[in-house]
């Protein structure tokens, strides 16, 4: 509900500007556009007495989550160039108020700033706006120098939350849904930027049986990094995204006692766990056709590039990019996670593991990127406590260009095929899952 009223007031401030680069002050037509995004925004505040907005490119933002029905809005580009990067409202905004705020912002599109605009936007008001960063009306006011400067504040509770409603979805037989997955993803990009920074913010498990929703989180954030770190565009890094929350999507249908049992697995407990590649590739083929790439990482993220892992092919070939990608970062998150049956491995215990199996059981370019990463973009990295605690957005240093690498997927590593009748599985452990040197039971 918020969302959808939230929505209407931006179409309606949208629109109230584009009447005023018709009419003049005073005109009807302006007068009543004016009153149009009035309206919508006291439908708004009855509901959300201090909404903020956050326009990010063509991300929208609204109460730390992103406008899905405003994903194409140009609005907020057109906003953001302006210098209109942060929107809040601190009280309930009365009509000189919002004429004031759309008189600037007109002003600021068209390039002509006017004296009344000027001498009227140094007053106080309940709208507050500015570059992020920036908590004021204005950056270059005198009032500027009185209002305290901000930075987004955000936690990954919400994010929680909402992984734990996709699986528990799945496992009351419901269906799966896109459409969240790809707002998780969308918020989880805008968390890892904010602020002009960039953040890898890691959950820490607080109880074994938050394993699958924490390292979805997890596994999925680290294949973001590791996707923008190779150079990738926006929008291949949110497909990753995807593909690495929704990797281990499988375990919803392997029961607790199994998935969180401190003791060594028996055979059949062992095949019931490794099953869960290919009831995750079933379940998002079934209840999504639009994630094809996600359904092949389900399938194949435990296949070692020596062939090992599981399941075991019954024609061998090559695993998609996307897949070894997921690889790398689910075996660090499992790694450095404390499990029932074994204690958690320290970073650099992992980063040297990951780099030694380079070209055995991780594709080589994106091992040797991956603990590139790791190096260079450990100041970045965060470890997250608690779900409910704040990110700290703006204490960590910038990513510039000069950090990525050329070495991501190309045209030949693309495998555009998923799992077939002919990819009979031979479900088992393998030496490798039964030594201490890697992933054990359960990974």
């Amino acid at each position: 509900m918020n969302q959808e009223l939230a929505a209407d007031f931006l179409t309606g401030l949208a629109q109230a500007v584009s009447t005023m680069t018709l009419y003049e002050p005073g005109h009807p037509a302006r007068e009543r556009a004016l009153d149009g995004a009035l309206d919508r925004l006291m439908r708004l505040q009855e509901v959300d007495l201090h909404p903020e907005f956050t326009f990010l490119g063509h991300e929208i933002i609204y109460a730390k989550r992103p406008l899905r029905s405003l994903k194409r809005w140009d609005w907020g580009n057109r906003l953001a160039s302006k210098g209109v990067q942060r929107l809040e409202f601190v009280d309930h905004v009365i009509r000189d108020d919002l004429e004031v705020f759309l008189e600037d912002v007109y002003a600021r599109l068209s390039g002509d700033v006017s004296d009344t605009s000027e001498v009227r936007q140094t007053r106080p008001t309940a709208i507050r706006y500015g570059s992020i960063g920036i908590d004021g009306a204005r950056p270059d006011s005198d009032d500027a120098e009185k209002i305290a400067t901000a930075t987004l504040s955000y936690s990954l509770r919400e994010e929680v939350e909402a992984v734990d409603w996709l699986h528990q979805e799945l496992k009351d037989k419901k269906d799966l849904h896109l459409s969240e997955a790809e707002a998780i993803i969308r918020s989880l990009s805008v968390a890892m930027h904010g602020d002009q920074a960039f953040l890898i913010p890691l959950l820490k498990l607080k109880r074994f049986d938050q394993y699958t929703t924490t390292h979805a989180m997890n596994v999925s954030i680290l294949s973001m990094a590791l996707a923008e770190f190779v150079g990738l565009a926006p929008k291949e890094i949110r497909t990753f995204g995807i593909a690495g929350l929704l990797h281990d999507l499988g375990k919803v249908k392997v029961p607790d006692e199994i998935l969180n049992k401190p003791g060594k697995l028996t055979d059949s407990e062992r095949e019931v766990m490794n099953s869960h590649t290919d009831e995750g590739a079933r379940i998002i083929i079934e209840t999504e056709e639009n994630l094809d790439l996600a359904a092949v990482v389900a399938y194949e993220h435990h296949i070692r590039l020596n062939g090992e892992g599981y399941p075991s092919l019954r024609h061998p070939r090559k695993c998609h990019q996307a897949s070894n990608m997921v690889h790398v970062c689910d075996v660090y998150d499992a790694l450095r996670t404390k499990r029932p049956y074994r204690d958690a491995w320290d970073a650099k215990r992992v980063v040297e593991y990951i780099g030694e199996g380079a070209g055995t059981e991780f594709d080589a370019d994106l091992a040797r990127a991956f603990v590139q990463m790791m190096g260079q973009w450990e100041e970045r990295i965060a470890y997250i406590e608690d779900e409910d605690e704040p990110l700290p957005i703006g204490n960590v240093p910038t990513a510039t260009i000069d950090d990525a690498i050329d070495i991501g997927p190309t045209e030949d590593d693309a495998i555009d095929i998923g799992p077939t009748e002919d990819d009979a599985i031979d479900i088992g452990p393998t030496e490798g899952e039964e030594s201490d040197s890697g992933p054990g039971e359960g990974e």
